[in-house]
């Protein structure tokens, strides 16, 4: 039998919770009761070869607490005038949280619209959106609140998150709580406070104004006799990405690895410099002008996501050339192949034909399946023949 069953009838209002929709329609305040549920009963057909059955369906369905049945009369040649469920309702809110047994949950979620609705209005719209995820987040609700306040107040703050000074809210509160801060922040901040360039957890700080651990680029001088960089300054640098931009150092060819053993063990070479890559975001080397006027050599992974990085790079540097991530290169180390755990499919616009092609072979497994080689896997000598190669040298 495929009559609806009490359970079933309960499904469909527990659905209204999950979606969201029956604590969503309280901050609205759109009722969403009386509601008719779906209900599919016997046939006429059935109801003549299982009286019986049917007559426990009906029972069962009558004795259902908290949703009233419709009935229909019918009569039949052999049982007489009889009645059916025709339509289930449920005829209100209190009805449906008893149904499901959602009433303390209800309760905490009308504290929460209560109190937005005297702190921050504005943010009803968020619990009307979100309304399970602000339940979750119940406990924590009025500290959230407060930061909100305390944002709206003093927009951009320039600050940094330790120094925001609200009583039961330290730092490390705020970050885990981004995500969600940062939605109540669009939602109250003028949009002269929001700097819609930054985006996500890693760009919540600049988005909003904080003030940010500074991004620190490391290199290393390739070459003592050319460099405008007092000796002293030893041979591994890091600094900020502002100094690094101001820095200039004179180079005239600047290499990027990924990998930090190669960056260390790098060999001198002539006007240059390496920059350790660290993997993606490159947009603090963007800062650095006087890069457009050298030349930018990349050596990445032979994957699909050092392809990738060397895509992202030449969004911000487009005359980058590759080095060692060529067909050639991969063949010859066939003996020191590995396995990429998780490749990126996307289309990199930024590669050249060669590059494109090797890519695409990567990607579409025709090699082998997942198949990488790590840089640092590259023998050294063919390293430091690339290089001379690179600079002209036999």
């Amino acid at each position: 039998m495929n009559w609806t069953r009490p359970g079933e009838l309960r499904a469909q209002v527990q659905k209204f919770w999950d979606r969201g929709e029956l604590l969503a329609s309280l901050v609205r305040a759109e009722p969403l009761f009386p509601r008719r549920l779906f209900l599919k009963g016997p046939t006429s057909a059935e109801m003549a070869k299982r009286f019986d059955a049917v007559r426990a369906w009906v029972a069962e369905l009558r004795a259902m607490p908290h949703c009233r049945i419709e009935m229909r009369n019918f009569r039949h040649r052999v049982f007489g005038a009889n009645s059916v469920p025709h339509a289930a309702w449920i005829d209100s809110l209190d009805d449906a949280l008893s149904l499901i047994g959602k009433r303390r949950e209800v309760a905490r979620f009308s504290a929460l619209v209560e109190l937005t609705r005297q702190r921050q209005p504005q943010l009803l719209a968020w619990l009307a959106r979100r309304p399970l995820h602000a339940l979750e987040l119940a406990d924590e609700w009025r500290r959230l609140l407060a930061i909100v306040a305390w944002v709206s107040e003093r927009p951009r703050p320039d600050v940094y998150l330790r120094q925001v000074d609200i009583p039961g809210v330290h730092s490390k509160f705020i970050e885990a709580h981004r995500g969600v801060l940062a939605e109540c922040f669009d939602l109250v901040l003028p949009p002269a406070a929001v700097d819609a360039s930054a985006s996500g957890v890693s760009g919540f700080a600049r988005r909003y104004g904080f003030r940010d651990k500074p991004l620190r680029i490391r290199f290393r001088v390739l070459d003592r006799q050319h460099a405008r960089l007092p000796v002293d300054f030893g041979d591994d640098l890091s600094v900020d990405a502002g100094s690094f931009a101001r820095l200039d150092p004179g180079a005239a060819r600047v290499f990027i690895t990924e990998n930090e053993i190669n960056f260390l063990a790098f060999p001198a070479v002539r006007d240059s410099l390496i920059v350790f890559g660290a993997g993606y975001g490159f947009e603090m080397l963007a800062q650095a002008h006087w890069l457009s006027r050298c030349r930018i050599h990349y050596w990445g992974d032979i994957d699909t996501h050092g392809f990738a990085i060397l895509d992202q790079l030449r969004a911000h540097f487009e005359h980058v050339d590759s080095f060692l991530m060529d067909r050639a290169t991969l063949l010859a180390c066939e003996a020191q192949w590995g396995e990429e755990d998780r490749q990126t499919l996307r289309e990199l616009p930024r590669l050249n034909a060669e590059e494109r092609s090797l890519y695409d072979d990567l990607r579409d497994n025709r090699l082998r399946r997942n198949l990488r080689l790590e840089q640092e896997r590259i023998g050294f000598g063919r390293v430091e023949a690339a290089i001379r190669a690179i600079v002209g040298l036999p």
